[in-house]
């Protein structure tokens, strides 16, 4: 992210976390792709606080932030203008300070009236701007100073203002006309999207005032009673037969459901489920009612009635994902307490479809009606919020210190070798992957590996999460049992083969604990049985996140070659390319880069003068003469394929007296990519853009090293940030240049990474034609990715070759 806010904003889709976002009253247009900006917005305007038929005592202007980076707001500030200025009138101003988190919200109380009875949440920042209930125009401003401009265009035209709304009949606003409806009840607000599109007019709606400051405390309810009678609407009516609700946007009366679940931290709330469904199975008989700050009220059992507002949020826009449909700032009544919940719907192969999802050519999916007898997403969402049960579950992905872990309910969906659910196509979705979490006591929740299983029955509110998709909410954990997996050891090299291998060390740097250096150097001499050329990634500067310009990584490097050496390994030697600052990504400050560490005593490398991190370097010389120009050196630097990504670090070896070409690569992340589950099916892999040409660039220099010499020995490997079958690698891998090792072992044991329940290929090791199959004996060692305690979130793998 830049350090300071973008003037015109870029439309992106929101990222937005449930512990702030479920408070949301507004409802996105039916259909819509929503756009938010880039950096924060003016997401809620009240200026009714105190006035009579006001329930709240102070105005209010709420903040959010949609993007991926918490975002400092010093020297910025909120700016209020009379919906019909004169020349006299002057803009107010209410400085700021703090930020606002990633996908968070900023609450700036204003003046307050007379009137009201309920107080805000604490407020991230204090004014005194007297607004109007029902016109004015409220600016979000990169500065201290008062506005002058008076005009819609004049305002428009002043490069400090970030964001402006104008509500009622306020002359400044933006695009064709003011937000609508602002009252002494009811304020304006964007949609749960934060859609953005510079139009007040179509971004904002009227409804109940719901501010939520930067720690998602939020005042729900207003302090009247609940509902006395049950109503006409029933949850099945709420949540339709698609996946978003026909009544959003409309209050719904005395709705009426058994609690199957309480959530007292996060996303505040409770599940409630209808014990007399309809005869559909496309609609859910259950929902959740987000309650906010105060949290819940009631009790699993409690036979309850709900008054509230029909919303649709969207846990992670950015990242298309599905919406869950919530009740919204509830009034609530405990009719009875201790009635039997609903029985659970048992999820397990018979019931979930192998197909995944229905292909709308890359478009929405919402618009469809449910097939939960074909598609897993559209069983997932058939069930949302209803109580469901997995029964005897192999653990597919470990426990997490969020007390998060992933099971499959499907057994006849692919197993790896070790117990996960292996990822072997686009086109060979996982469907009966699942999400666990508990509503239950932290320290009760497992600490499970891959091919862990959970005996009995786990089971829960089915929920919808920014972090993976669907999720039982567990109000009951199966029993763990081990499956006994074990950290691999590789096979030791033999003295005339070389041994290679290449190992993400996430983020690594000085000011990591000890322990981290060790339980890495372990991995290497231990796991890995020492290679003799290691290629690292993600290896950060020499005081790591700390933003000052540092690039070099000598304290990095030497912290754990001394690691390596007290684990009983050999003084390993180094080479490398420092980065130009800020210019390969990663975490800000960082400058992570790839890094040799190679066996002095079994290999040499050929140090050739001239690399340089913006020096491209070249083939010279042809057949056994083919060298590098430089070595160590950066491949193609300049191109843009490597903006803001790692470029890749090539090196000569000598072993046996014969050349060995060595390519360590850190391809771009696939940050910006539709999640599997995403709305949108085929989901979109933007990040794929970038990499593809990454491969071929690469590409392009391997070919030209065979040209010069067809029986060149070159290895390239790291972290490649895609699978096997990615046109990536199908591109790398293109007219036979090199060939992809991990094509080569049985399909339910390639995979290096754990993500989402599924076991999947990031990393790998490719090797040119001069190495032959009899040659070369490759292996993937998991030591990290399978583990609820890593090292790192890959495993390493290493190739052992006969040059």
């Amino acid at each position: 992210m830049p350090s300071s806010l973008p003037i015109r904003r870029t439309l992106l889709r929101a990222t937005l976390p449930a512990a702030v976002t479920a408070s949301l009253v507004l409802v996105p247009l039916p259909g819509a792709v929503a756009t938010p900006s880039a950096g924060p917005v003016i997401s809620e305007v009240y200026g009714g606080g105190g006035n009579s038929g006001a329930t709240l005592k102070n105005d209010f202007i709420e903040l959010a932030n949609p993007s991926g980076a918490a975002f400092g707001l010093a020297g910025h500030s909120l700016q209020y203008l009379p919906g019909s200025p004169t020349s006299a009138s002057k803009w107010g101003v209410t400085p700021l300070s703090g930020a606002v988190a990633a996908g968070g919200r900023y609450l700036v109380a204003e003046a307050p009236g007379t009137g009201g009875t309920v107080d805000l949440p604490t407020a991230d920042a204090t004014g005194s701007l007297a607004l109007s209930a029902t016109t004015g125009t409220v600016a979000l401003v990169k500065g201290t100073d008062a506005l002058t401009c008076k005009t819609a265009a004049d305002c428009a035209a002043d490069p400090r203002v970030v964001d402006l709304v104008g509500f009622g009949t306020a002359v400044v606003h933006e695009g064709s006309g003011a937000a609508a409806g602002a009252s002494n009840s009811a304020s304006v607000a964007r949609a749960a999207s934060l859609a953005d599109t510079d139009d007040n007019a179509a971004d904002f709606q009227a409804g109940a005032p719901t501010p939520v400051n930067g720690k998602g405390e939020s005042t729900p309810g207003g302090g009247e009673t609940g509902p006395t009678e049950p109503g006409t609407v029933r949850v099945h009516d709420i949540q339709g037969a698609t996946r978003v609700s026909p009544l959003a946007g409309t209050t719904v009366t005395g709705v009426p459901g058994i609690v199957t679940g309480v959530r007292t931290y996060g996303t505040k709330g409770f599940w409630i489920q209808d014990p007399s469904p309809d005869a559909d199975p496309a609609t859910s008989e259950g929902v959740f009612v987000y309650t906010g700050g105060t949290g819940p009220v009631v009790k699993v059992g409690d036979s309850v009635l709900v008054t509230a507002k029909v919303t649709e949020y969207y846990p992670n826009s950015a990242g298309g994902s599905q919406s869950l449909t919530e009740l919204s700032n509830p009034k609530v009544t405990v009719v009875s307490s201790d009635n039997p919940v609903p029985a659970p719907v048992v999820l397990d192969g018979s019931a979930v479809p192998a197909a995944y999802a229905p292909d709308a050519a890359g478009g929405s999916i919402e618009p469809l009606t449910l097939r939960p007898d074909v598609y897993a997403l559209d069983l997932y969402e058939s069930l949302e919020g209803m109580n469901v049960e997995v029964r005897d579950v192999p653990v597919t992905q470990a426990s997490n210190s969020y007390h998060e872990l992933w099971v499959n309910a499907r057994e006849q969906d692919p197993r790896s070798a070790r117990g996960g659910s292996v990822y072997l196509g686009y086109d060979r979705q996982n469907s009966g992957r699942l999400m666990v979490q508990s509503l239950g006591a932290v320290a009760d929740f497992p600490v499970a590996d891959v091919g862990d299983r959970l005996a009995g029955a786990t089971g829960g509110p089915l929920d919808y999460t920014s972090f993976g998709g669907y999720a039982v909410q567990a109000t009951r954990l199966g029993a763990l049992q081990s499956g006994g997996l074990r950290r691999e050891v590789t096979e030791r090299g033999l003295p005339s083969e070389l041994t290679i291998a290449t190992y993400n060390v996430e983020n690594l740097d000085p000011g990591d604990p000890d322990e981290k250096f060790a339980e890495l150097a372990a991995g290497v001499v231990t796991n890995l049985r020492s290679p003799d050329i290691l290629a690292l990634e993600e290896v950060q500067d020499d005081n790591g996140p700390v933003n000052d310009g540092t690039v070099t990584a000598g304290v990095t490097v030497a912290k754990f070659v001394a690691a390596i050496k007290a684990a009983g390994g050999p003084a390993y030697d180094w080479r490398s390319v420092d980065p130009v600052n800020g210019k390969d990504g990663g975490e800000p400050g960082g400058n992570i880069r790839q890094v040799f560490l190679f066996n002095p005593d079994r290999v040499s490398f050929t140090d050739i003068p001239g690399g340089g991190s913006t020096t491209a370097v070249d083939v010279t010389g042809t057949g056994k003469r083919t060298a590098l120009t430089a070595s160590p050196g950066r491949i193609d630097p300049a191109n843009e394929a490597w903006n803001s990504s790692r470029k890749p670090l090539v090196g000569q070896f000598s072993f046996h007296n014969k050349p060995v070409f060595v390519i360590a690569n850190h391809f771009n992340s696939k940050g910006g990519d539709q999640g599997l589950d995403s709305r949108f099916q085929a989901p979109t892999r933007s990040s794929e853009v970038q990499r593809a040409k990454q491969a071929e660039a690469e590409h392009a220099f391997v070919a030209k090293l065979l040209a010069a010499d067809p029986g060149a020995r070159v290895v390239s490997l790291g972290d490649f940030n895609d699978y096997q079958f990615s046109p990536a690698l199908q591109t790398l891998t293109q007219g036979g240049v090199l060939r992809d090792l991990v094509n080569e072992l049985p399909a339910s044991e390639r995979y290096s990474y754990v993500y989402q329940g599924n076991s999947q290929v990031l990393d790998h090791i490719l090797v040119s034609p001069a190495f032959k199959r009899q040659q070369t004996r490759y292996d993937v060692v998991h030591i990290n990715s399978e583990f609820a305690t890593q090292a790192s979130d890959h495993d390493p793998q290493v190739v052992r070759v006969k040059p």
